[in-house]
């Protein structure tokens, strides 16, 4: 009885310790474990109870992208108010913000001040040990890729009991149901900053994950890296658990420092210079991904380079100074939010993201004040995925198609509601006109797969590029509507078509005939083509659709010297764009007609 009692009362007192400490030090914690937690980590009591479900969901699952529509963002109102203001200020435009704090009345006060909107923030009165919010909430997790929302939470590797609690204050507050992964043989350790999810069954890690579910890693854990993977299919619909060496000089062996997944096949990567710092392993990671995974669409990944900065005013990287990255950023609908620390990489960074999230609302946040601690944007944010999904994924057409024969480029993109699909549109643009919208078909023998062509304009032969642009619209049976990117129209995929080597077939004019300029343009009535010659010519003038097909033969026969106008009646067509083409036995010109 004695040893009974004693050890009852060390796991007492041990939990007084751990309670003080971190009440103590709680608002400054780094997301880093401090000095003092991890002495207290061989005696930390992780919760074993359970609020919600501890058996995994019984339908198949489906981890949702950063990418998709949320419906709230999420921040813990503690350190780093200012930083954590200006998030909720770009954010409330957007979505609700949930703020978790123990007094709303003082948050509304200094968020006012700031002159921000209150309409779409809402306050979670939780408890909390720190700031970290993106490492210690609930991931969002979809049944049957798109019907119900469930939170899916594990156990936080930090010695902060109640950030690990505010998964089950969240269930509460939304009314989503809650599956934890806190009790054994389902018990996983993780971090959110440690997780990132494709959308469509792929994760990434760094071997974090298994080193703290190891047999000897701090937390009671004893599981093989097949356990972990069977546990993220089960709870995660994860199908495909990359995992990549951690680095030597970060700390916390986060990925969200070094990389980001701008969409299924594009991976923004930190890079440094000459090899410094944890450049040579992030490479040796990269390498390895590219030579071993292919992207959910069975092609590579696609990468994007994102220069690290050193320490302001050195040319120090870590060791030697915080760990200042880009890559961590947070999507919040349309809206992408990042962290900058000065003008000189501040200016790469922003234009390498508006160059590859066409559309975004592309924001840096100063996080000065933060990264000392090893974190910025996306350690302090979580979210809500949407509660009514309207999911959308098509692989963009690569950045230049040539010409094979076929007169179209074909777009296919899964589309899928709970209520099915009513419609889906294919958008494009040529050369920046809007050209058509095109119902996008199902495609026999694949569910919920839809597809369009966009056609291909070849007549034009002065022309060896023409540009074209692209945007995927739906809507469910329910009325939701949806498109694809997200930020579409003013975001959209382009590529250009690289016309065949014979389509440029014109010769030396020597100025015996010239296309003038065709008005007005654009037409909708009677409309003049006026054509100059230097002596009697020969000549046919042509107008063609985008397709390629003849409309109708304008002009054909001898053209005289001098100035002549031709005509077209411009109501007889339909709206679009066409080409006129004026064509002698030794040159050919095209020059585009908008009818509106």
């Amino acid at each position: 009885m004695n040893t009974i009692y004693a050890k009852s009362l060390q796991k007492i007192i041990f939990g007084i310790v751990i309670l003080l400490s971190i009440n103590t030090f709680g608002q400054d914690l780094p997301v880093s474990l401090t000095p003092q937690e991890k002495l207290l980590m061989k005696d930390y009591y992780f919760n074993n109870d359970t609020k919600g479900y501890s058996v995994p969901p019984s339908s198949k699952v489906r981890s949702a992208a950063e990418w998709e529509e949320i419906d709230a963002l999420i921040v813990t109102w503690t350190s780093y108010t200012p930083v954590i203001r200006e998030i909720v200020r770009n954010a409330v435009n957007e979505c609700k913000v949930y703020i978790v704090c123990s007094d709303s009345n003082s948050v509304k006060t200094y968020l006012t001040a700031g002159n921000i909107s209150l309409t779409n923030v809402k306050y979670v009165i939780a408890p909390f040990n720190t700031v970290w919010v993106r490492d210690y909430s609930a991931n969002n997790v979809y049944t049957n890729d798109v019907d119900s929302l469930l939170l899916v939470d594990w156990t936080y590797n930090r010695p902060r009991p109640k950030d690990d609690t505010l998964a089950r204050t969240l269930t509460k507050f939304t009314g989503l149901p809650l599956y934890e992964m806190t009790q054994t043989p389902n018990k996983l350790v993780a971090t959110g900053g440690n997780y990132m999810s494709d959308g469509l069954g792929t994760a990434f890690a760094s071997k974090l994950i298994l080193n703290d579910n190891a047999l000897g890693g701090g937390y009671n854990q004893n599981l093989t890296e097949a356990q972990i993977d069977t546990l993220a299919k089960k709870y995660l619909g994860i199908h495909r658990y990359i995992k990549f060496e951690t680095l030597p000089f970060d700390e916390i062996h986060h990925i969200d420092m070094h990389m980001k997944l701008l969409d299924e096949e594009t991976i923004l990567v930190g890079q440094y210079p000459n090899d410094s710092a944890d450049g040579p392993q992030i490479e040796a990671n990269l390498q390895y991904l590219l030579a071993n995974h292919l992207s959910v669409f069975g092609t590579p990944y696609r990468v994007v380079r994102m220069p690290m900065p050193p320490k302001i005013g050195t040319n120090n990287y870590p060791p030697y100074s915080s760990y200042f990255t880009y890559t961590n950023g947070v999507f919040v609908n349309k809206t992408f939010l990042y962290p900058t620390y000065y003008t000189q990489y501040d200016t790469i960074a922003q234009h390498i993201y508006e160059k590859n999230l066409p559309g975004y609302n592309v924001v840096g946040i100063d996080c000065n004040s933060t990264i000392s601690s090893s974190g910025a944007i996306h350690c302090i944010t979580h979210c809500i995925a949407s509660n009514d999904p309207l999911l959308i994924v098509h692989q963009p057409v690569k950045d230049t198609v040539s010409f094979t024969g076929q007169l179209f480029v074909e777009v296919k993109a899964m589309i899928k509601h709970r209520s099915g699909i009513s419609h889906a549109k294919l958008h494009y643009v040529f050369n920046d006109f809007l050209i058509d919208s095109l119902d996008m078909l199902p495609i026999p023998g694949q569910p919920d797969y839809y597809k369009a062509n966009i056609p291909l304009y070849i007549p034009v032969k002065n022309t060896v590029l023409t540009n074209y642009k692209y945007y995927i619209t739906a809507e469910a049976n329910s009325g939701k509507k949806q498109c694809r990117p997200i930020t579409a129209p003013t975001g959209f995929w382009s590529f250009k078509f690289n016309q065949p080597n014979g389509i440029n077939e014109n010769k030396t004019n020597d100025t015996q005939v010239q296309l003038g300029s065709i008005y007005p343009n654009p037409a909708s009535a009677v409309t003049c083509i006026p054509v100059e010659t230097t002596k009697e010519i020969a000549a046919t003038i042509e107008l063609f659709d985008m397709i390629g097909e003849k409309v109708q033969t304008i002009y054909e026969g001898k053209i005289p010297s001098g100035n002549k106008n031709f005509f077209i009646n411009a109501t007889d067509l339909r709206k679009g764009v066409y080409f006129v083409k004026l064509s002698t036995k030794e040159y050919s010109v095209s020059q585009k007609l908008v009818v509106k």
